[in-house]
């Protein structure tokens, strides 16, 4: 898991700041094709990253081939080729397709691979089919990320945000956007609450597995983007 998420940030720096748009259908393209051999066709930059990326989920797959549980392994390439759809950049397609542009789906599903017995093939299937409790993680996890990001990452020519479309297209400042998103976020983190309180055809595990990677997030983007600026607080937590 831990290499799946190492890789997956390389993966989304690429696309959002570092790579040409002809670049980046290359690479989309061999996401796509899942070949060994697709890195003799991709710029030397990428070959690595990509070569990596399909080792990972061979190892996991040699794995659970051992434990007859295979078929999670496919499950989960499935989730990392979705993760690379296309997607456009206006508020309301920016937020609807949350769920995709958002790494934590992907990650949520990745995480179901090792998990104990009760986690069936059902559980795959209901993940995919966009469950409120993902799709409130991913809410969460996007909304948190853009806004307390937003100025870095502007400052270094990044793709724009959920806070420059919505500035965009309401004419507002960038605060009335923050306080926008928060609520939003609260929100999210009610749908988030009320699916522990109504029957699941999923395992409980399967949802506290959610809601801990959500708490990642909000440990991460509480006040600053300690993800990408590790501080003192980040480290403090992650040692307790």
């Amino acid at each position: 898991m831990t290499k799946v998420i190492s890789l997956t940030s390389i993966v989304d720096d690429t696309y959002d700041a570092y790579a040409t748009y002809e670049e980046l259908e290359i690479f989309t393209k061999a996401i796509h094709r899942w070949d060994i051999n697709c890195p003799d066709q991709l710029p030397d930059c990428m070959k690595l990253c990509y070569s990596e990326l399909l080792m990972v989920f061979k190892d996991m797959e040699d794995l659970m081939s051992e434990q007859g549980k295979s078929y999670r392994v496919q499950l989960a390439k499935e989730a990392a080729k979705w993760l690379h759809e296309h997607y456009m950049p206006t508020v309301e397609e920016y937020l609807s397709v949350a769920f995709v542009s958002c790494c934590y789906p992907m990650l949520t599903i990745v995480s179901f691979v090792g998990m104990e017995d009760s986690i069936t093939k059902e559980t795959f299937t209901w993940a995919f089919n966009t469950p409120k409790i993902l799709r409130a993680s991913t809410i969460i996890c996007r909304l948190m990320d853009d806004v307390v990001s937003h100025q870095f990452e502007q400052e270094r020519e990044h793709v724009p945000s959920a806070v420059e479309s919505y500035m965009k297209q309401y004419g507002v400042s960038a605060e009335e956007a923050y306080d926008e998103f928060y609520k939003r976020i609260n929100n999210a983190w009610k749908d988030m609450n009320e699916a522990f309180l109504k029957p699941t055809v999923v395992p409980t595990s399967a949802l506290n597995r959610i809601l801990n990677l959500t708490r990642v997030i909000d440990l991460l983007y509480k006040d600053e983007d300690a993800y990408t600026r590790v501080g003192d607080s980040a480290k403090t937590s992650i040692t307790k």
